[in-house]
């Protein structure tokens, strides 16, 4: 958040609650009211139901509001609210084809610029309709109209701050829609103007759904969250995921041990891992990574603990075939609530509603083990690279914050020798767990080992891991092999190479 000692914290009656779920949170509990705020974005956005749900929150408190289009008609706007399921009774709405005869007679009487006429007619006319109304909160859409009828930046600037000085009169919370989001100079001098600027985005992806982002650029003597923040337009509304802040939410929790009740596994990481720590199993495709994440969900459902599972890569039904396959099943405890599956589609979320959905399982659900697989799901729901590390770094501290325990898989392009990683994440996790096939006396097999362990001391040994229909099984320690984690070993036999 934006630090500010000189700010004086506003109380609840001042503040404008917009009535859109995560925005009032990015504000600091809501607008300051009496004044004027600009909104930005480009057609389609969705500046228009931001705007209804403003009015609608107002109308819901008995504050009166006032729709004032200049670019669209009544029809359309109900057509935008019946399909979100509102109704717009509660609420004035006021058209420009209204005010047209009005304004085109009086410009047929007069020697001045009709653009000026209409401009200032066009003006009068609203005015009068805020003064019979009395409203406390208006929105006013768009201002582009009012850039065309103007002609010149400085009759558009001026006639902008006519409104401004007319509204702060009339303790109205204005929003002024815009859908000219450029940065140009005119822009800038009516930004300059306003109380509070909002910015709105979307960007279309080659594949997948458009993706909307939030962001305030500024509110005068308001602590507000910085940066973009993403946005989803859903029937009944936009809904906002603030950007995810892991200092705000430290919490202490005991230190201990979460075992994964596999015994050779368990004994490779000192006894497993470790609350409020980020592990990474990662290797080729069909090593086990999957299987042993699912081996730690189950033992920390047998514990009373509750698990959130985000599958990218698998659906919910594989993962439960699978798991019976290998001896153990999920279903009880997915029937008890201890562990919960989602399925993630990577080209219809964002990152931001990701981890909002983790935040909200851990603070509302009391999650305690989190599991993401894979990670490869998760950097193709994210528009590039840069991002993903800022992403997840963020999501990861929360977690280790909040004393979840954080299971991830990365899967490896390739099967055996030189593996390579999408992106190298290692350095983010607490714990990394390698995986690796390798050839053996004509038979393809399977090893596990612990890379590294920040939080304690960990065998540095390679292990066999077998998976069968009697569950999971990792053996002693591999120590008559030399090279094995290169695909092709070479055994060793009283000094002598096999």
């Amino acid at each position: 958040m934006t630090v500010n000692a000189n700010v004086t914290p506003r109380a609840p009656a001042d503040l404008c609650q917009t009535g859109i779920e995560g925005f009032d949170d990015i504000v600091n509990g809501g607008l300051p009211r009496n004044r004027m705020y600009l909104v930005l974005g480009e057609p389609g956005v969705g500046k228009t139901t931001l705007a209804l749900q403003f009015l609608l929150a107002g109308a819901a408190k008995g504050e009166k509001g006032l729709y004032i289009t200049l670019s669209e008609t009544k029809a359309e706007l109900n057509e935008v609210a019946a399909s979100h399921g509102w109704d717009l009774t509660a609420i004035s709405l006021f058209e420009l084809a209204a005010m047209e005869a009005q304004i085109r007679s009086d410009a047929e009487t007069t020697f001045f610029s009709p653009s000026e006429i209409e401009l200032n007619r066009t003006t009068r006319v609203l005015l009068d309709q805020v003064e019979a109304i009395n409203p406390s909160r208006v929105v006013f859409d768009s201002l582009s109209e009012v850039r065309l009828m103007s002609e010149t930046a400085l009759r558009y600037r001026r006639q902008i701050l006519h409104l401004k000085q007319f509204f702060a009169g009339k303790k109205c919370t204005v929003l002024m829609l815009d859908d000219n989001s450029s940065s140009g100079e005119v822009d800038d001098q009516v930004e300059s103007l306003a109380h509070g600027v909002v910015l709105l985005t979307k960007t279309s992806p080659d594949f997948g759904v458009s993706r909307r982002q939030l962001m305030v650029k500024k509110i005068r003597s308001v602590r507000f969250r910085e940066g973009y923040h993403d946005l989803l337009m859903v029937t009944g509304g936009l809904v906002v995921f603030p950007r995810l802040v892991a200092a705000e939410h430290h919490v202490p929790f005991p230190a201990e041990t979460v075992p994964s009740g596999i015994a050779g596994l368990d004994r490779l990481l000192g006894g497993g891992i470790d609350r409020g720590t980020s592990t990474i199993f990662m290797g080729p495709a069909g090593t086990g990574k999957s299987t042993l994440t699912m081996r730690f969900a189950l033992s920390a459902a047998e514990r009373g603990e509750h698990v959130l599972f985000f599958t990218f890569d698998e659906t919910t039904r594989t993962l439960l075939s699978r798991s019976r396959q290998l001896g153990f099943s999920l279903e009880p405890h997915l029937e008890s609530g201890r562990i919960k599956v989602q399925q993630i589609d990577p080209a219809e979320i964002s990152p931001g509603e990701l981890a909002y959905h983790i935040k909200q399982a851990v603070q509302s659900d009391g999650a305690r083990m989190i599991v993401i697989d894979s990670l490869n799901g998760f950097l193709h729901a994210m528009p590039d690279q840069r991002h993903l590390i800022l992403q997840l770094h963020e999501l990861l501290s929360f977690l280790n914050q909040q004393g979840v325990a954080s299971l991830m898989v990365l899967t490896q392009q390739g099967i055996v020798g030189t593996m390579q990683s999408p992106l190298d994440l290692t350095y983010l996790a607490d714990t990394v767990v390698l995986l690796r096939y390798f050839e053996a006396a004509g038979a393809v097999r399977q090893v596990v080992s612990v890379i590294k362990k920040r939080s304690g001391n960990h065998e540095r040994t390679i292990r066999e891991l077998k998976m069968t229909g009697g569950g999971i099984e990792v053996g002693e320690p591999l120590q008559g092999f030399h090279g094995i984690l290169t695909g092709v070993p070479v055994m060793k036999k009283g000094g002598e190479e096999l």
